[in-house]
């Protein structure tokens, strides 16, 4: 058993990267999400039962970790770092100018409610409606509908540059 979950965390270890970067900003937050969703994972590695793909597994008990963190961070008094310009230190990411689409589009995400950002995720990773409903706990039908308003949300934010 614990061969087969190593193997499987290694063979989607991209999955949890990505919500771990959708839901933290800082590299040690990220590192002790993934820590996080690897321990519930593993939790609840011998309750999976193999009856829907091992991806939508993964992506529930992911984003539903996640959010948990995030909620849990918000309720604790905010941090406050030191910026990259205090300490003069360059800026490593000077090859992504700010009317990079991507970037946009990234800011834009990172303005959305925590289940916004986890349904556009899983949308943008080409998941159908199904796969997205099954992992986020909505109906089909609810994922178009959502998937439609995140979408005018983007495009408002990336329209006002309000990001």
């Amino acid at each position: 058993m614990e061969k087969d979950f190593i193997q499987l965390i290694n063979t989607n270890r991209g999955l949890i990267y990505k919500v771990c970067n959708l839901y933290c900003q800082v590299d040690d937050d990220k590192k002790d999400l993934f820590q996080e969703i690897v321990l519930q994972l593993w939790t609840s590695y011998p309750k999976f039962r193999n009856e829907s793909l091992s991806t939508t597994w993964l992506y529930r008990v992911a984003l539903n970790t996640a959010i948990s963190n995030f909620r849990k961070e918000s309720r604790k008094p905010e941090r406050s770092t030191i910026s990259v310009t205090e300490l003069q230190i360059p800026d490593m990411n000077l090859h992504q100018s700010e009317n990079d689409d991507s970037g946009l589009l990234q800011k834009a995400i990172e303005k959305l409610s925590e289940i916004d950002k986890a349904i556009i995720m899983l949308y943008l990773e080409d998941k159908s409606y199904d796969e997205i409903a099954e992992i986020i706990g909505i109906t089909h039908s609810n994922v178009g509908v959502r998937i439609n308003r995140i979408k005018i949300k983007l495009e408002k934010l990336i329209k006002s540059n309000g990001i």
